[in-house]
């Protein structure tokens, strides 16, 4: 094996869209190459918004070196590089202090590019729903693609891609909530992006990340969303009518140990601080006069008659 760290001798590339149907085509220029990192220049138009942790694949590649080749293109000008595909196996390289990189070098549109590139991204699971949505948005809008084309381009089915560009409608502000939230699923998502106003997906957001509503119950939803009478889909009930609210509950234990967790739950929507105080203090007053010894009382009577609830 070469001294330089790039494909060792003994591997093979993985069986990924770029490396068998590219490589069968004649858009293929050079395969194998190591290319000096300096000469190579990173695509603008990546799907892939955020690259994550490379801590572990720096490492690794510090170790082993690049196991894949990266896909790249010749620069217009015909000087030096661009990345198609392998942003992050490059970043990683060049933190683990590789000066060259192997690549496999194709003649490829602007079009053909980013296609490759956000097709390469689906097969690893690298992106956000929303990082997705994007890259279907770009195909469609800048590139003149149907939704038809789409998913031929990219393995999915024309179902998948007309929903997954129903996520651009949550506004950025609510799609970071939904992130630190890590609600990902896309089912899920699709509840959100079907709520009536930004309040109501925040709604939801919140009975999510507090239990209220689970991914099932999510999915549920939707399921009588799509289901809906035609005309009907889209439309809300308004607030304070049967089914406009689903409960929200707050839970709070001081600490881990602690043998009292208290639970508030809200019934209605609209619900000031100011009445969960009063609610509060209502209950303090109640424990310091004793009103609520014999409920206690009767509490633990139970559990010592039945230890294996609760």
């Amino acid at each position: 094996m070469s001294s330089r760290k790039g494909l060792p001798d003994f591997r093979k590339m993985r069986h990924d869209r770029h490396f068998v149907e590219e490589l069968s085509n004649q858009s293929v220029i050079g395969i194998g190459l190591l290319i000096p990192v300096e000469q190579l220049e990173t695509n603008r138009e990546q799907p892939r918004t955020a690259l994550g942790d490379i801590d572990s694949l720096s490492e690794s590649i510090r170790l082993r070196g690049v196991l894949e080749p990266l896909l790249v293109r010749r620069n217009a000008s015909g000087k030096g590089y661009q990345l198609i595909a392998g942003e992050r196996r490059f970043q990683a390289a060049v933190r683990a202090g590789l000066r060259e990189v192997p690549c496999v070098e194709i003649a490829a549109s602007d079009q053909e590019a980013f296609e490759l590139a956000l097709v390469e991204n689906l097969q690893r699971k690298d992106l956000t729903p929303f990082e997705e949505a994007e890259g279907y948005r770009t195909l469609v809008e800048k590139y003149g693609y149907t939704h038809e084309r789409v998913a031929e381009a990219t393995g999915r089915s024309r179902t998948t891609i007309t929903e997954t560009l129903k996520l651009l409608s949550i506004p950025p502000a609510i799609r970071d909530l939904c992130l630190h939230a890590d609600i990902t699923a896309k089912s899920v998502l699709l509840v959100v992006a079907r709520a009536s106003s930004i309040t109501e997906m925040e709604r939801i957001i919140q009975e999510i990340v507090e239990g209220n509503l689970d991914r099932e119950g999510a999915r549920a939803a939707l399921q009588r969303s799509e289901a809906a009478p035609s005309g009907s889909k889209g439309e809300r009930t308004p607030a304070g009518e049967p089914g406009s609210f689903r409960p929200i509950r707050i839970a709070f234990r001081d600490t881990p140990e602690a043998a009292v967790r208290l639970s508030v739950s809200i019934r209605r929507p609209g619900v000031a601080r100011d009445e969960v105080i009063a609610t509060l203090e209502e209950m303090l007053r109640r424990l310091r006069t004793g009103e609520l010894d014999d409920e206690l009382a009767g509490k633990r009577a139970q559990r010592k008659q039945n230890p294996l609830e609760g």
